[in-house]
């Protein structure tokens, strides 16, 4: 099982880098949204979006892999032999997308996280690199989280790599600038996150900032009354309510100000 593990973890980053360069350029080719002139070129702001994603990937090796790792090797085996093989691999993934729900809601309640989370809400173009784009603190607070999910319920480190390659794969795709053939997003957004949904989360508007916190699966807010009834526009406004895209080391120092 842990060599399985480490075989999954080796193709998982090849399995996102390729899908990143895919939806990067089909964004570019087929925008639902007309990028700003100025956004499409704009050198500072893949930098800044850039030098985010690079430091939480330093922060995975060191300590998002080691955490998870750890959590699911020290988990007492108490888990019933049903829940195991591959119902058991899906059922984690429901779980754990549930959690994730509750996980990234809980960074739009709590002021502390919200300090750390708005990193990625400042962004004001909405595209595959705003999906990496997160503040290593909130990295840091959400790998702790799952390590204490993953002990609890015994999560095997192979049911963690997987979710954790279709999360990232969802994120890009339903954070990305990609034009769907409109019967196609509505067929899709029954069950999977789009970016029709997901763009209304980003919306300059307080309330809708604060809605639509599914990820993967998209029964979460239905279920708990948390989506938005707002449609998504071609001029939806991006950005947080009252607050301004910051430089790079403003963005560091942005939750601890």
């Amino acid at each position: 099982m842990q060599e399985l593990a480490a075989t999954l973890l080796a193709y998982k980053g090849i399995a996102v880098l390729l899908w990143l360069a895919v939806l990067f350029a089909a964004e570019r080719a087929w925008p639902a949204a007309p990028f700003p002139h100025a956004a499409v070129r704009s050198r500072p702001r893949l930098l800044r979006n850039g030098v985010l994603w690079g430091i939480n990937a330093v922060l995975s090796v060191t300590l998002v892999v080691p955490a998870t790792a750890w959590a699911a090797a020290a988990a007492p085996q108490w888990r019933p032999l049903w829940w195991s093989g591959p119902g058991g691999l899906v059922l984690d993934l429901v779980i754990l997308d549930g959690l994730i729900y509750g996980w990234h809601r809980a960074n739009h309640v709590v002021p502390f996280l919200w300090r750390f989370h708005s990193v990625h809400h400042l962004d004001r173009v909405l595209d595959t690199t705003t999906a990496l784009r997160f503040h290593f603190g909130e990295v840091a607070l959400s790998a702790l989280a799952r390590a204490v999910v993953v002990l609890a319920l015994a999560v095997p480190l192979v049911s963690v790599v997987v979710f954790e390659t279709v999360l990232l794969i969802a994120t890009i795709f339903h954070h990305s600038n990609l034009r769907l053939p409109p019967a196609l997003e509505r067929a899709l957004s029954r069950a999977i996150v789009t970016p029709s949904i997901h763009w209304v989360h980003h919306h300059r508007t307080r309330a809708d900032t604060d809605s639509n916190y599914s990820t993967v699966l998209s029964i979460w807010d239905p279920l708990f009354r948390s989506r938005s009834p707002t449609r998504r526009t071609p001029d939806l406004e991006i950005g947080v309510e009252g607050r301004e895209e910051l430089p790079v080391l403003g963005l560091v120092a942005a939750p601890f100000r």
